[in-house]
C-alpha cells in the first residue's frame, strides 16, 4: 500500500507557543468514555473501501469497517464478519459462514450480498479501483476488471443472506489475509449507488459495519470517529471517541505530542530520533515495506521532457543513478531511524518456503558503485554528466521526504553531474500526478498488503492496477502469472525470485532503504496495535486510568 507522510503548518507552532489548544477536549479515561488523538499526518484522498490506496484512508476504514476476517496483534486473519469458514480439498472453493449479529451502523443485517456488491463494484472497470488486482484471484475477476466478462459472473455466490461461496482461479496461500484488506469490506448497494461520488465524504452516508463510526470530517483539520454501538464486539471497545488530525509537518505534530495535544504520532522529525529513541520518548516498530524512487517510463515521459525521458529510458542511465547512491550514507546520517538499506525491492521479513528469508541477494552493495556508475553513465552518452539533461524529482510535501531528495540530489550530482531539480506537492494532488504518470523521476513507497513477496512484485506487470512507472516486461509478466497458478510453494517462490531478478535487472524503480516505523505513543495508551503492515487498530485499545 501506498506511503506517504508530512507541509509547514507555522500557525500551528505559534499558537501552540502561546498556549491556545487547537484540539477539543476528551475525557481521560472518565465515565463519559474514552477519547484518543492521533495524528494520521495527512488528508485521505478517499476514505471508500473500494477505490482507497493509500495508508492513511486505509487506517480510517480498518476502523470503521470489518471484512471476513480481521487482523490481529500478529497480523495474522482472526474470525470477523465471517465466523467460521471450509475450504475445499484443492484449495479452491472457500465457504464463509456469516455472523447473524453483524450488523451496519444504521441497524440493518450485513448480507453476503453486501460483500458480492463490494467485490463486483471494485472490479467493474467503470469503478476504476486501483485495487482491483487484489480481486483476480477470485474466478473471473481479471476477465471482468478487463471488460471481457459481466461483474455478474464473478465467482462468487450467496447461498443465502449468511453463507458466502467463493471459488478462486488457483489456491492462494494468503486468500485469508486479503479477505481482511480494505478493498475486500462490504459495503452497501442501496448507500453507495444513492450517490457513488459522495458517499464515502459525509457522516451521515458513511455507512459502515465496524467498531467505530465517522461523525465528523473538518477538511485538512480532523475526522473525528466514535464507538459504533452496533457492532458485534461493541462492549469490549473501550475507545468512544478518535481524532485524527492531519498535521502533515513533523515538527508541529512533535510539538502537539509534547504538549499533551495528540496522543500517539508517527514519523517524528528525523534529526531528533536518535536521541527521542535513547530516552524512550520513541520507539522503532518493524514496518514491511520498501522506500523507493521511480522513473516514469511510459509515453507520457515524452510529453513532459522528450530528453529526460530519453535519458531515463536508457536501463544504463537507471543503473548508473541507482549505483551512484550510498543508501548506508542514507539511513545513517538523514533518515536515522533504525532503517536497513535496500539492495533489493522485496524487503526482509517474508518467509521463503523453507522458513528462510525471501531476500536472499545484494542487487548492488548498500555503499553504492561509483566507479561502475560513472562508467555506465559514460556508455549511454553522458561522460560526467555532461550533456545529461536536468531530472525533477517529485515527492509530496514533508521534512523527510525533502531530507531525502536533497541528499540524494548531492550524491547525483557529486558522484555523476548530474543535476537534479526538487519539487513537492501536497499529499492529494501527488497521488494523483504519479498515478496519472505526469512526472520524470518520483518517491514512492510501499507497505505490504500481506505476508508474501507476490505483495511487491504484482504491482508491476503491464498494465497492473498499481504500475505508475508503465513499466512492462513480458518475461516478468509471465512469472507472476505462473506463480499465481502455482500450488507447489517452493516452485512458486522460485518464479517470485526469477521476477524480482528481471525487475532489478531492468531497474525501472531504485530501493533506497527498508521501513521501519518510529512512533511516540503516550504510556497511558495501551493496546492500540499498530501493524507491520501500516495499519493502526483502536478496536481493543483503551487509556490507563491513572
Amino acid at each position: 500500500m501506498k506511503m506517504k507522510k508530512s507541509k509547514l503548518f507555522i500557525v500551528l507552532a505559534l499558537v501552540l507557543a502561546l498556549g491556545v489548544s487547537l484540539f477539543s477536549g476528551c475525557a481521560r479515561g472518565g465515565g463519559a468514555g474514552q477519547t484518543i488523538r492521533y495524528n494520521l499526518g495527512a488528508e485521505p484522498a478517499t476514505i471508500d473501501p473500494q477505490l482507497n490506496s493509500a495508508v492513511d484512508g486505509a487506517t480510517v476504514i480498518v476502523n470503521c469497517f470489518d471484512g471476513l476476517t480481521r487482523l490481529d496483534a500478529n497480523d495474522s486473519p482472526v474470525a470477523a464478519i465471517a465466523e467460521k469458514w471450509d475450504v475445499s480439498a484443492d484449495g479452491l472453493t472457500y465457504k464463509f459462514y456469516l455472523r447473524k449479529d453483524a450488523k451496519w451502523t444504521d441497524g440493518q443485517p450485513v448480507k453476503a450480498q453486501d460483500f458480492i456488491y463490494a467485490w463486483q463494484r471494485a472490479l467493474d472497470p467503470a469503478t476504476a479501483s486501483e485495487y482491483a488486482y487484489q480481486l483476480y484471484y477470485i474466478k473471473n475477476g481479471q476477465a471482468i476488471n478487463e471488460g471481457k466478462m459481466p461483474v455478474d459472473q464473478l465467482g462468487v455466490k450467496a447461498l443465502d443472506d449468511y453463507t458466502l461461496e467463493v471459488t478462486l482461479e488457483a489456491p492462494t496461500p494468503y486468500f485469508l489475509s486479503l479477505t481482511a484488506f480494505p478493498t475486500y469490506m462490504p459495503v452497501r448497494k442501496d448507500v453507495v449507488e444513492k450517490d457513488p461520488q459522495g458517499w464515502a465524504t459525509r457522516p451521515e452516508t458513511y455507512i459502515s459495519n465496524g467498531p467505530f463510526k465517522l461523525v465528523e470530517w473538518r477538511q485538512k483539520d480532523a475526522i473525528v470517529l466514535e464507538k459504533n454501538p452496533n457492532w458485534y464486539n461493541a462492549d469490549k471497545v473501550k475507545f468512544s471517541r478518535i481524532e485524527m488530525k492531519m498535521l502533515e509537518e513533523a515538527t508541529s505534530a512533535l510539538a502537539a505530542f509534547r504538549t499533551g495535544q495528540l496522543d500517539f504520532i508517527e514519523s517524528p522529525p528525523q534529526a531528533e530520533i536518535p536521541n527521542m529513541v535513547k530516552t524512550g520518548e520513541a520507539q522503532i516498530l518493524s514496518n514491511l515495506g520498501t522506500y523507493f524512487y521511480i522513473f516514469n517510463l511510459s509515453p507520457n515521459a515524452e510529453k513532459i521532457d522528450p530528453a529526460a525521458a530519453k535519458a531515463i529510458k536508457d536501463v544504463r542511465v537507471r543503473k548508473a543513478i541507482a549505483l551512484a547512491i550510498d543508501r548506508k550514507a542514507l539511513v545513517e546520517n538523514v533518515t536515522k531511524g533504525g532503517q536497513l538499506p535496500a539492495t533489493s525491492f522485496v524487503p526482509n521479513g517474508i518467509p521463503d518456503a523453507d522458513g528462510t528469508d525471501f531476500k536472499k541477494k545484494d542487487y548492488f552493495p548498500a555503499e553504492g558503485n561509483v566507479e561502475e556508475a560513472k562508467r555506465l553513465l559514460a556508455e549511454a552518452g553522458y561522460p560526467d554528466g555532461k550533456g545529461f539533461p536536468k531530472l525533477t524529482l517529485i515527492y509530496n510535501t514533508s521534512q523527510g521526504h525533502q531530507a531525502i531528495a536533497m541528499a540524494i540530489q548531492d550524491m547525483l550530482k557529486k558522484n555523476l553531474g548530474i543535476n537534479i531539480e526538487l519539487a513537492n506537492q501536497e499529499w492529494k494532488v501527488f497521488q494523483k500526478t504519479r498515478n496519472d504518470k505526469n512526472y520524470i523521476f518520483a518517491r514512492h513507497g510501499w507497505l505490504a498488503d500481506y505476508v508474501d513477496p507476490m505483495t511487491f512484485l504484482d504491482m508491476w506487470v503491464t498494465n497492473g492496477g498499481q504500475n505508475n512507472i508503465g513499466y512492462s516486461n513480458p518475461e516478468y509478466d509471465k512469472r507472476i502469472e505462473a506463480a499465481k497458478k502455482e500450488f507447489d510453494q517452493a516452485k512458486r517462490m522460485q518464479l517470485m525470485h526469477e521476477a524480482e531478478d528481471i525487475l532489478m535487472e531492468d531497474m525501472p524503480l531504485i530501493p533506497l532503504y527498508y521501513y521501519t516505523n518510529v512512533v511516540c505513543i503516550k504510556d497511558y495508551v495501551k493496546d492500540v496495535h499498530k501493524s507491520a503492515l501500516g495499519f493502526v487498530y483502536f478496536d481493543y485499545g483503551y487509556i490507563e486510568k491513572k
